[in-house]
């Protein structure tokens, strides 16, 4: 089990190269539903912080209302994997939106990107903008190189029960 220190550097070098991940919830009956979103992780060093930019649908809104957990999952050609298991939460504040908004903005390519391109979103206070936080308890990193016996260190970090 590698440590926080050493999987988050390489968990946001991977995410941030790969860009988009499938993100699936629970809704009140079980069921997983996944779609494609585009998270931008944040590592200070001690925490690992993701954030996605979307609209609060209905269906995602239910589904964390039911289970705050996500699971973000990332996937290149070359077999590259990395995936975050979360506690998702709603940040609706204004100051919240407009720092998520302009992280976004201010990113570099391929993960940055101005949010403004979508239509609905003509500003970070925008009624169909928020931002998502995701707080990861466990990571997994695997380098393609790996599955294809090339050589590599699969990593995996888990947060202490309770934590």
């Amino acid at each position: 089990m590698a440590d926080l220190t050493t999987i988050a550097p390489a968990f946001v070098e991977m995410a941030h190269r790969i860009v988009w991940c499938t993100v699936a919830t629970v809704d009140a009956s079980g069921r997983p539903r996944s779609r494609i979103l585009h998270p931008l992780w944040e590592w200070d060093g001690t925490t690992l912080t993701g954030w996605i930019a979307t609209s609060p649908t209905p269906v995602k809104r239910a589904h964390l209302d039911n289970s705050p957990f996500a699971s973000c999952n990332y996937w290149a050609p070359g077999h590259d994997t990395c995936v975050a298991e979360c506690r998702a939460s709603w940040a609706f504040d204004d100051e919240t939106r407009t720092r998520v908004w302009d992280a976004f903005k201010n990113a570099p390519e391929p993960v940055g990107y101005d949010p403004a391109m979508i239509p609905v979103w003509t500003e970070p206070t925008a009624e169909n903008f928020a931002a998502l936080r995701l707080d990861p308890w466990r990571l997994r990193v695997f380098p393609g190189t790996v599955l294809l016996g090339q050589g590599g260190e699969v990593l995996t970090w888990q947060a202490p029960a309770g934590a």
